[in-house]
């Protein structure tokens, strides 16, 4: 049986012609041109008396000498009594099997199984962190056969970036992705717990706050005469006024304003809490959402991304408004930070129930029982707060008398 009977310029120039016709190389082997100038290696064979064909690729992306070898190989598998077509079957299914059980596919399975529980800020920085720095280099190994030292180089490579929360949190997440892994059949262990103290603790970190009334005070006359877009600075006066965390005041829809009946309703998706938020509104914040309202009223957000309205402005955006009015966010005061401000004058205040100001940050308190209750309990309390907070601001803002502290409470 001769062998090696055509040449890579045989098989290059081979043309379609008016039916499919075959280009004998030998052992069985032929190159198929169809109508449509398709080239496509075979190889017929028999086994246990049956005549079978083996597909060995197309051609260009398989070439002569690879067909070549791809041949010998299954005539080897035959001098051993073994099917090479089954083989293939066999080794088709094992890939299938391992790329659906890889890291990645089972953590793309885990986000989207568990994305209706998070906010969606949550959801995204879930599948963002594995996207990053865990895809790349664990995402097609299968996940029963990644071991606690390959998690550990991965996990590093954000420590070494200078990132130490974001290597715990995706020491975290990778726990989640492989007891997720446990449940669904897929591994057997969870590796990211063997992990536990291979990273040095986390600092504690505290949002840079202003809790001093007097310094406060020239913070917000600061923010009063911000003059960067429209849009930005009525979010600026906001952060101080609502006590919300920054990502649910940029992300605040029109839907979710009311300024008849002085309230907004944040839907429980959105909250840290996932839980329906209301929050009063006092004069002041109504007003500044009816002067905005005509910019971008029309659009889903009130406070829309300069790079397009189907989305909400930067999540850095407050950040880079304080540092632009000079004030350092690590040290002295961040976006996240008003929240403590309110927080530590509201209970120093001593005028308003413990539970009252921190239904209003949407902590939670209290046992799950009370926690059920407490969602549509002591609005008019709060309404009464938020008045008394926003009165307070104006009054700080043009240095008349300011709030006597009697604590001195953070958030």
């Amino acid at each position: 049986m001769g062998i090696g009977k055509l040449s890579a310029v045989a098989v290059k120039q081979a043309k379609p012609a008016e039916r499919p016709y075959k280009m004998t190389d030998g052992g069985g082997m032929y190159l198929l041109v169809d109508l449509k100038g398709g080239k496509y290696w075979r190889l017929d064979y028999r086994f246990a008396g049956k005549r079978k064909t083996l597909a060995l690729g197309a051609y260009p992306s398989i070439t002569l000498a690879e067909a070549r070898e791809a041949r010998n190989k299954a005539r080897k598998l035959l001098d051993e009594n073994t099917d090479p077509g089954m083989v293939k079957r066999v080794e088709k299914l094992t890939a299938h099997h391992k790329a659906a059980h890889s890291f990645e596919a089972v953590a793309r399975e885990w986000h989207g199984k568990f994305t209706p529980n998070w906010t969606a800020h949550t959801a995204e920085k879930n599948l963002r962190i594995l996207e990053i720095n865990a895809f790349p280099w664990i995402g097609p190994r299968p996940i029963d056969e990644i071991k606690a030292p390959e998690l550990l180089a991965v996990i590093r490579r954000a420590e070494g970036r200078g990132l130490l929360d974001t290597a715990h949190r995706l020491r975290m997440t990778a726990g989640q992705v492989f007891r997720y892994g446990i449940a669904t059949g897929r591994c057997e262990r969870d590796i990211a717990a063997d992990l536990r103290g291979a990273l040095p603790a986390r600092r504690q970190r505290h949002f840079a706050a202003i809790t001093d009334p007097l310094k406060f005070g020239q913070l917000l006359r600061d923010i009063w005469s911000y003059q960067g877009q429209f849009s930005t600075a009525c979010a600026f006066k906001l952060s101080a006024l609502f006590g919300l965390r920054p990502g649910e005041i940029r992300s605040l829809e029109w839907s979710e304003v009311d300024t008849a009946s002085g309230q907004i309703r944040i839907p429980l998706g959105k909250m840290k809490s996932r839980r329906l938020h209301t929050v009063p509104l006092c004069r002041q914040a109504a007003e500044i959402f009816d002067a905005l309202r005509p910019l971008t009223g029309a659009g889903r957000f009130c406070f829309p991304s300069l790079q397009g309205t189907d989305r909400p402005m930067s999540e850095n955006t407050i950040n880079a408004a304080l540092r632009r009015l000079g004030y350092d966010t690590q040290s002295e005061q961040s976006a996240h930070g008003f929240r403590s401000s309110f927080s530590t004058m509201a209970h120093g205040s001593g005028l308003f129930r413990v539970e009252v100001v921190e239904i209003q940050l949407a902590h939670k308190h209290g046992d799950a029982v009370r926690l059920a209750y407490d969602r549509g309990e002591y609005i008019e309390e709060r309404r009464k707060l938020m008045q008394w907070w926003a009165d307070e601001c104006d009054r700080m803002r043009e240095g008349a008398q300011v709030i006597p502290l009697r604590g001195n409470t953070a958030a």
